[in-house]
């Protein structure tokens, strides 16, 4: 069974991200798509002249949703249950998983099929299934390609991003016990079809994510490529949607915005080919039960920081993947969580605590380049240095914090830069115990606690003469 939701344990980027790098199959894979991914994107973004108007409404409405949250999500309730569907409230994963379990065997089931879905990846849905002797058949392709893999996803998007065709041939070969299969994807995709057709027609229940929600009518949104979501949405008798509760918008209009910016940030496309809605149910015309789950799992606590709830705002498009020059050289495994590159270093830590995630916001060079293709304007720069904070004063709010010979070093400089006598008389002495490791006009190496400092860069040496020396010399000259 392949891992699933956020992390539980300390994660070390460093040592996982240093694992990345030595693989080079992986670096050729990850480069070539994501590049491609951009070109394609950016393209389809120079056609319209008012695509910034279009990012800047994206933003407001997600900043006035969110003001709101509370009212706007009850009235999505009460639509939901108006058009006969109903409605459930989860604090966490567990109570979100036992919702959906305790569903699906109240109908005797014991398969579901599943539209992709990072919320469902979130909270570990597929392990609590196979517990509970229930099994989930994911049918997005890539989805699929991972779960026969036994492993988890690397791109919010492209979730088998990190294999190539060949690599995929191998394993439809060895899992879906096929003995002649070239790598050419369309042959490749109609083993997939005929595997999942069976599945399409016997699963008694589906399980979806949702891109949106619209408040005002109660109708759940799902967009995607390849067409088995709208298998899902419309064969199964039951359909269970877990939505986080950041995906409500108030209204079509602002709907339409969204769906404007999602496709051509994510796939590169103008509209996505399969945009799927549905209010509450209809007698006759698809699923005749409908459930929505809403899940908080620690986004009321994103919501109460000031600077890290805009991380809210964020349509899962993964656009700050494509273009973020860590990611595309590590992947996506090394951030050990469902939710990889810089959006997941600035939502993972405020999901499951800086004591756990608090390296991932340091796994960016902070080039601003996310902030730039962000299709709703989250500044990830901002938040990530803000997180970086936030962990720092964790580790010192522990009980040998205050002897951190970091956090001792800065309070020091701190009360030295406060001085100005202090900070010259730092000067004088920095000038005279300097000269041994002075080559030239820079400092290459320094022993010690700093050595890491100078390993990727030089350190300028202070100065022979200071401005302020300079300007009393020049001042005594003039008298």
């Amino acid at each position: 069974m392949k891992p699933e939701g956020l992390p539980s344990a300390p994660i070390s980027f460093y040592d996982s991200a240093k694992q990345a790098l030595a693989n080079t199959q992986l670096r050729r894979n990850m480069g070539k798509a994501t590049q491609t991914i951009r070109a394609k994107r950016a393209k389809v973004v120079a056609e319209l002249p008012d695509w910034e108007a279009l990012r800047e409404a994206g933003r407001a409405i997600k900043a006035r949703t969110l003001r709101h949250l509370d009212e706007y999500l009850l009235q999505l309730e009460a639509a939901v249950q108006a058009a006969g569907g109903q409605v459930h409230w989860a604090r966490d994963a567990r109570e979100a998983n036992q919702i959906v379990t305790q569903i699906v065997r109240s109908h005797g089931a014991r398969e579901v099929v599943k539209v992709k879905s990072l919320t469902t990846d979130e909270i570990g849905l597929n392990a609590a299934l196979a517990a509970a002797g229930i099994d989930a058949t994911e049918t997005d392709l890539a989805e699929l390609i991972i779960q026969l893999a036994e492993e988890s996803s690397s791109h919010i998007l492209v979730p088998a991003i990190h294999k190539n065709r060949a690599e995929i041939r191998e394993l439809f070969m060895r899992k879906l016990g096929v003995r002649e299969l070239t790598d050419e994807p369309k042959a490749l995709a109609a083993v997939a079809r005929a595997h999942l057709r069976r599945k399409f027609l016997s699963a008694p229940v589906a399980i979806s994510g949702a891109n949106f929600a619209v408040a005002e009518t109660g109708t759940v949104c799902v967009v995607e490529s390849e067409g088995n979501g709208r298998m899902c949405l419309t064969l199964p008798p039951v359909l269970i949607s877990i939505m986080g509760i950041e995906k409500v918008v108030p209204s079509w209009q602002d709907l339409e915005v969204f769906l404007q910016l999602l496709p051509r940030s994510s796939t590169g496309e103008r509209m996505n080919p399969y945009t799927s809605l549905w209010t509450g149910v209809a007698p006759g015309d698809g699923p005749q039960e409908f459930h929505l789950v809403l899940l908080d799992n620690g986004r009321t606590q994103v919501l109460a920081d000031e600077i890290g709830r805009q991380t809210l705002n964020c349509i899962r498009c993964s656009a700050c993947l494509n273009i973020c020059p860590v990611y595309e050289r590590t992947g996506g495994h090394a951030y050990q969580s469902v939710y990889p590159g810089p959006i997941g270093a600035i939502l993972t830590p405020q999901l499951v605590g800086v004591d756990i995630a608090g390296a991932l916001p340091y796994a960016s060079s902070l080039c601003g380049a996310c902030y730039e293709v962000c299709p709703v304007k989250i500044n990830i720069p901002e938040v990530l240095v803000h997180m970086r904070a936030r962990t720092v004063q964790k580790k010192q709010a522990g009980v040998l914090g205050r002897l951190d010979p970091e956090n001792l070093a800065m309070q020091a400089l701190g009360r030295v830069f406060q001085s100005p006598p202090l900070y010259e008389q730092a000067q004088r002495l920095g000038r005279l115990g300097q000269w041994p490791l002075v080559r030239g006009d820079a400092i290459p190496f320094v022993p010690g606690p700093l050595a890491g400092w100078t390993a990727m860069r030089d350190l300028f040496p202070v100065a022979d003469q200071t401005f302020r020396e300079w300007w009393r010399e020049r001042d005594g000259r003039k008298q």
